[in-house]
């Protein structure tokens, strides 16, 4: 095999569970994410050499993920509705009152403006620093600095405004 197939086959093994997730968050379809993280990974085949540094490639990859995600849209007219968020299975759950608390924190941050929502997932589900999450969404570090922070108040208080009717306080 040549270096350059070597270099796919070691990308494809390393970031295939993180971009199908990722694309899962996105696309609330399992279907739908397989085909773009398969384009994404068509994609990066193609421009392998642009990669020059290793520990760059997660967010090089993410950043060709979210393209192949927009140019589904440019392809496609949805008709727009109300749809409810799509829960991903936890496997790791050990009982139904811990799924339970994921759908529902799940909820409080597909709730969040997307300006917020997106750097925190990133961050959470991805886990990009604040550098990679910029450069991801072609954003100054500061402006993502500041939908972090700004996404965890936020969060936090959705979170506090229940907690008397969700049982989380004996008071």
């Amino acid at each position: 095999m040549t270096t350059k197939q070597h270099r796919y086959e070691a990308l494809v093994q390393a970031w295939s569970g993180d971009l199908y997730r990722y694309a899962y968050w996105l696309c609330k379809d399992k279907h739908v994410a397989e085909d773009v993280v398969q384009e994404t990974f068509l994609r990066a085949w193609r421009s392998l050499d642009s990669l020059k540094d290793e520990k760059a490639a997660k967010s090089w990859l993410i950043t060709i993920l979210r393209r192949e995600n927009a140019r589904r849209f440019e392809r496609k007219q949805f008709d727009m509705g109300e749809y409810e968020e799509s829960a991903i299975d936890d496997t790791r759950a050990t009982s139904n009152e811990q799924q339970i608390e994921n759908h529902w924190l799940r909820e409080k941050i597909a709730s969040l403006p997307e300006e917020y929502r997106e750097p925190l997932v990133l961050q959470v589900l991805g886990g990009f620093s604040g550098d990679e999450i910029a450069s991801i969404l072609s954003l100054n570090k500061n402006t993502v600095m500041t939908r972090l922070f700004r996404a965890r108040n936020q969060l936090k208080e959705l979170v506090d405004e229940e907690p008397k009717s969700r049982g989380f306080y004996n008071g």
